[in-house]
């Protein structure tokens, strides 16, 4: 029977530990050893992906991988911050060679698209689950938060919002096309690293978007004390979907679905130009939705009522169910 060192060794020891800058030491001792750059701040964060509430078990194993790593990641993208590293521990039922041949090639590949370093880890029995914490790098005192909102901010989304929740809505109605560009969105989700890098200096906050937008906009209202009026008609819906889920679900998919991982950001109105050519060089279009308000609450959204994802609330249902 394999060890879990021999899985560890085979799937995921990169081919040369420690070639990547600030890696003093990585896979195969107790702990890593790294060395973040003079001037800058740490940023860490964890997510788990557990299957059948985070993810389908029967998605594509190389999906799961870069979908693990990408939730994470789009942590760092909302905080302005360089992914650097990253520890994965992973429980499953059992050691199979394709499947892990598969879900490594999908999580490797995001490392080397995003700069990350795999530096460390844990692979056990259990039911599906993926944990994995990343670090980052952003220069000291240039941090994007939640807290920095102010009245007569615009706020704004990068990219396009519903996706997730349209390629879950397809994917359990039984429509499998991966090529499909709503499950693309669901499947392989793409952290704005660069988006939060070029909105540093110029975003009063940030947050990404993976509870959706509305929950997570009031994760950004709470901590800055302020209001905010959302124009919902300007909201920009995923490709593809008002066709699969016509104009109301489409809506409250942007609104409430979740799993977006694009950014909300507040920023001044006289930094929008210049916020929207920094993105346009990256090729991401970033749409003005609203303003924020002195007065705290919520104005321009009917159904207030969509809360969007909560582990251990009413609104708890597996977006991840087949």
């Amino acid at each position: 029977m394999t060890s879990e060192f021999e899985l560890i060794a085979r799937y995921f020891t990169p081919a040369a530990p420690g070639s990547r800058a600030g890696v003093a030491l990585g896979v195969g001792d107790d702990c890593a050893l790294l060395v973040p750059r003079r001037g800058s701040r740490l940023a860490v964060s964890v997510d788990t992906s557990v299957a059948e509430v985070h993810f389908p078990t029967a998605a594509p194993a190389e999906s799961i991988g870069h979908r693990a790593l990408a939730v994470s990641l789009s942590d760092l993208a909302a905080m302005g911050a360089e992914a650097r590293w990253c520890l994965m521990a992973l429980a499953m039922t059992d050691a199979d060679d394709t499947w892990l041949s598969n879900f490594a090639r999908g999580f490797h590949g995001l490392c080397e698209a995003s700069g990350t370093s795999l530096v460390g880890g844990d692979v056990t029995r259990g039911e599906l689950a993926i944990g994995v914490t990343v670090m980052g790098e952003v220069p000291e005192g240039q941090a994007l938060t939640r807290g920095g909102s102010r009245p007569g901010d615009v706020l704004a989304v990068t990219g396009a919002l519903g996706g997730g929740a349209g390629g879950l809505a397809l994917w359990q109605r039984g429509e499998k096309d991966l090529e499909h560009p709503l499950l693309v969105r669901y499947l392989r989700p793409q952290p704005r690293l660069g988006a939060g890098q070029a909105l540093r200096g110029l975003a009063t906050a940030a947050i990404d978007i993976s509870d959706g937008l509305l929950a997570d906009l009031g994760h950004v209202l709470a901590a800055s004390g302020v209001g905010a009026r959302v124009d919902v008609e300007a909201l920009p819906l995923a490709e593809g979907l008002l066709h699969a889920l016509g104009p109301e679900r489409a809506q409250q998919a942007a609104l409430g679905g979740g799993d977006d991982y694009e950014l909300l950001v507040s920023l001044p109105a006289d930094a929008l130009e210049e916020a929207t050519r920094r993105l346009d060089g990256l090729g991401l279009a970033l749409t003005p939705i609203g303003t924020i308000t002195a007065e705290p609450g919520l104005s321009g959204v009917a159904d207030t009522a969509l809360v969007g994802w909560q582990h251990f609330g009413a609104a708890d249902v597996k977006r991840g169910a087949t």
